[in-house]
């Protein structure tokens, strides 16, 4: 059985992810971690894709892009608050801030985050900034 956990934002990031973005870091269970995580203003990411996890990302501020691919699926798509987006397992992906405002999403990992070794850098669309 699992103990209940309240937490609240912490005022700074906990780690950078290994795409260069801020990660403060979320409630958790056993099957699933969320975190919020945070491009500054006009940064790109560097392109990762994750061996074992699947993500779901809802965009809370900002304004950028998203590039993904899987196999021969590729899409580039216009993020912003209020759209919610997948990384399923494997997905190469990267993102962008394209305003002068930091792109903040809040997004759930299953199962949790197991450690840095997760990610591999790919080759993104953009040359990264971060």
């Amino acid at each position: 059985m699992s103990e209940f956990e309240t937490k609240s934002l912490p005022a700074q990031a906990d780690v950078l992810a290994p795409d260069g973005s801020e990660v403060r870091i979320l409630c958790g269970l056993s099957r699933g971690g969320m975190a919020q995580f945070t491009l500054r203003p006009r940064r790109i990411a560097r392109a990762v894709m994750h061996k074992s996890v699947e993500e779901i990302w809802y965009f809370i501020s900002g304004q950028g892009r998203m590039w993904r691919k899987l196999g021969i699926q590729e899409e580039t798509v216009g993020v912003s608050a209020g759209v919610s987006i997948t990384i399923p397992t494997g997905a190469h992906f990267q993102f962008r801030s394209d305003s002068d405002e930091p792109l903040v999403a809040v997004g759930v990992t299953m199962p949790p985050w197991p450690g840095e070794e997760e990610a591999r850098f790919v080759e993104g669309i953009w040359e990264a900034t971060v």
